[in-house]
């Protein structure tokens, strides 16, 4: 059995999302657990786009095994329309046998996501995101107010999980408050994660 870890599994196109996953990772790393990036390859709207098995650059595409065997996770996309980008639909469409399986029940996930403008959906994108996995039973956890950042951001974070405005070229670098969230998100799945091994012994 491998040492558990925590998936940071999401979809970027312009690197925003990307940068808030490596945030989301550090912070998994400084509560002293694994953290395994990974992301799914863009989808066209004719047929399945064809993809390499490794990706030029950034992150491993991830399989179901890398699903199935976290000790929890954090799901990331940008939001389009309000909602998730469909590259990550389409890999959580495709996870029926860890629904019937019950290899999900009980683990802590959270989300996070970067938008264009302010006002541009973040928050229910967050929410779509949690329902997939609300169905395989996962425990959702948000963010604290006791988390100052949420209080003193301009930019994203929200009690649903971590957000970024990366603005309408996409080339807004994360912020203090941004960067504090993610990382909190990241440390606080990997908290939880060790609490609930312990109990499970």
């Amino acid at each position: 059995m491998s040492a558990p870890y925590i998936l940071v599994l999401y979809y970027s196109r312009h690197g925003a999302t990307a940068d808030m996953a490596r945030q989301i990772a550090r912070g998994v790393e400084m509560a002293g657990l694994e953290a395994r990036l990974r992301t799914v390859p863009a989808i066209s709207s004719e047929c399945e786009a064809v993809a390499p098995q490794i990706p030029a650059e950034g992150a491993l595409y991830a399989s179901l095994d890398d699903l199935k065997n976290c000790s929890g996770l954090a799901l990331g996309s940008p939001t389009r329309f309000g909602n998730m980008a469909a590259p990550l639909k389409y890999f959580l469409d495709g996870t029926s046998s860890l629904w019937l399986s019950g290899a999900l029940v009980g683990k802590p996930a959270g989300v996070f996501t970067s938008t264009a403008s302010l006002h541009g959906g973040q928050e229910t994108t967050l929410l779509s995101m949690m329902l997939p996995l609300l169905h395989h039973g996962m425990l959702i956890t948000g963010l604290p107010y006791s988390e100052s950042a949420l209080l003193e951001t301009h930019g994203g974070g929200t009690p649903y999980g971590p957000s970024h405005l990366a603005g309408a070229d996409s080339k807004r670098a994360l912020d203090e408050h941004e960067i504090a969230l993610c990382r909190a998100l990241g440390q606080r799945l990997a908290h939880t994660a060790l609490k609930l091994e312990t109990i499970r012994g």
